[in-house]
């Protein structure tokens, strides 16, 4: 079963994803702290970590930039997840190194775990 780490601080929207990404057979793991994203996914090695970009204490770039970073997850697949929408954001996001970048008026959550998917 594929890991995913889910990096979102709306509980509605955990709520649905998480549902959905498990009913689809992948094994999700949440966190809403973007202080805590490192840490977990060292110790649980997800196969792809879906990252929102507006989240407390540590925004999602920095997050994205630590994992890049890091010798232990930097060949972790990141999706960016976000309400960001703006076409510099979007290249900011595949420049830093995310798989891809979903902006989440755009996707339902059945066409996330589409993409999702396709890179894992």
């Amino acid at each position: 079963m594929k890991k995913i780490l889910l990096v979102e601080d709306d509980q509605f929207l955990i709520e649905i994803y998480s549902k959905k990404l498990a009913e689809n057979e992948f094994f999700v793991e949440v966190v809403s702290n973007g202080e805590e994203v490192l840490a977990k996914a060292k110790e649980k090695k997800p196969d792809l970590i879906i990252l929102d970009i507006v989240l407390p204490q540590v925004d999602g770039w920095e997050i994205l930039h630590q994992i890049k970073q890091d010798p232990e997850l930097k060949n972790t697949k990141v999706i960016i997840l976000s309400n960001l929408g703006q076409k510099e954001e979007v290249e900011r996001g595949i420049e830093s190194g995310a798989e891809k970048y979903l902006i989440k008026a755009h996707f339902t959550p059945s066409q996330v775990v589409e993409e999702v998917k396709k890179i894992i």
